[in-house]
């Protein structure tokens, strides 16, 4: 199967269970740079978990004030400078994170828009806003991973937002998150289905 054909499927498959495409800009994008398929997979899968994530606060959070389209565009290209340091689809590294602010900005996309490839391991800096926290907490909970710094920064928006106490705000997004991480298991087989490279 060539590169192309892995990386049709990535975009286009259903999956099960069936998961939201990703924005056509972005779908266009990683074709016009040959992304790794194993890369759009991931980025298809935060998306989606991201979609999840923002109805179900909307639901049950109607105060918390965010851009829900920018969270959902920034989990659709969070990582999209691994498509220039692939060595990091596999291991560790940061060097993709400027790098996919760049190739955004490159491409004509807004600073507002690339911002989320730079941001989305830097939650604990001054100056996050509520979006970049949410497409953050996508990139965690799809995996099933959760992270207790991340989770209780969240936990403050909600609460401020809300006017609940903390700890009633942590149970609500507790049930949410526990929720999407149920379906880490199917999201990883998912992703380990499609090469890094064809």
């Amino acid at each position: 199967m060539s590169r192309t054909d892995a990386l049709s499927r990535a975009l286009d498959t259903p999956g099960d269970p069936p998961l939201r495409p990703l924005p056509p800009t972005v779908s266009a994008l990683l074709r016009e740079l040959a992304a790794p398929p194993r890369l759009a997979a991931h980025l298809r899968l935060v998306h989606d978990v991201a979609y999840e994530l923002a109805d179900r606060l909307a639901g049950h959070c109607p105060g918390l004030a965010f851009d829900r389209e920018a969270v959902l565009f920034g989990a659709a290209t969070h990582d999209i400078g691994k498509t220039v340091h692939t060595a990091e689809l596999g291991g560790p590294g940061s060097e993709h994170e400027p790098a996919g602010r760049e190739l955004l900005l490159a491409h004509g996309f807004t600073e507002q828009q690339a911002r989320f490839a730079a941001t989305h391991a830097a939650w604990g800096e001054d100056g996050v806003t509520t979006e970049e926290l949410l497409v953050s907490l996508a990139d965690k909970v799809w995996k099933g991973k959760r992270v207790q710094d991340l989770e209780d920064l969240v936990v403050g928006r909600l609460a401020g937002a809300t006017g609940a106490e903390r700890w009633e705000a942590y149970l609500e997004l507790d049930g949410v998150l526990g929720r999407i991480a149920e379906g880490a298991d199917g999201r990883l087989d998912f992703q380990a289905a499609f090469p890094v490279h064809a």
